[in-house]
């Protein structure tokens, strides 16, 4: 079993990596002090998510090579939260946590998670695409949710693996690809680097 880097601070991906039984390293430059990566100037979500995989996969393979760090397939990922063609990032405090909540309230919105590897200096990309719909929310489920700390570092404001589960009324597509790492696309991007999984 090949050793992989894993360009991710996700603590998520981590765990969904040793669930495949996935030996990894964390490969990460310095964290920024900054919010997360910004949107481009009329840039489609599903753009920015596959842009945003992609530079942090190319980043990861850079770093590798500046620190003369021995050849290994690079795996990065991002995750984003669509509604209406708006990309819900991560609250930046309770109010922002708030109107994210209120918006997803009662609809239907995708969750976007893309796949990028660099393996013997190719870019090889996947992307996972499920929608989910939340119950109604109301003042109170928000207020009790934001005081549990779970949405504040979270895409679209919530974790399904943990209490914002309990908002979910119907899932289609990956569940672990709105964990933050789709199970089926990354084993599907492993077998090019010639990981085999059962």
């Amino acid at each position: 079993m090949t050793t992989i880097y894993l360009a991710s601070r996700s603590p998520r991906r981590r765990e969904l990596l040793t669930q495949l039984g996935i030996d990894h390293e964390l490969l990460l430059a310095p964290p920024s002090e900054g919010p997360d990566e910004p949107q481009l100037p009329g840039e489609r979500a599903a753009d920015y998510v596959r842009r945003t995989a992609r530079e942090k996969a190319l980043a990861g393979a850079e770093l590798m090579q500046m620190r003369e760090l021995p050849a290994r397939p690079v795996l990065a990922a991002d995750t984003t939260v669509i509604l209406d063609g708006d990309v819900l990032g991560k609250p930046l405090d309770r109010d922002d946590a708030g109107r994210i909540l209120r918006r997803l309230s009662g609809s239907t919105h995708e969750v976007h998670t893309a796949l990028a590897m660099v393996h013997g200096g190719i870019l090889h990309e996947d992307v996972s695409v499920t929608r989910v719909r939340f119950r109604a929310l109301d003042e109170r489920d928000i207020a009790s949710y934001c005081d549990s700390g779970e949405p504040f570092d979270k895409a679209g404001a919530y974790g399904i693996q943990g209490l914002g589960g309990v908002f979910v009324e119907h899932i289609a597509g990956s569940f672990t690809g709105v964990m933050g790492l789709p199970l089926f696309e990354t084993a599907r991007l492993l077998a090019i680097a010639g990981i085999a999984l059962p």
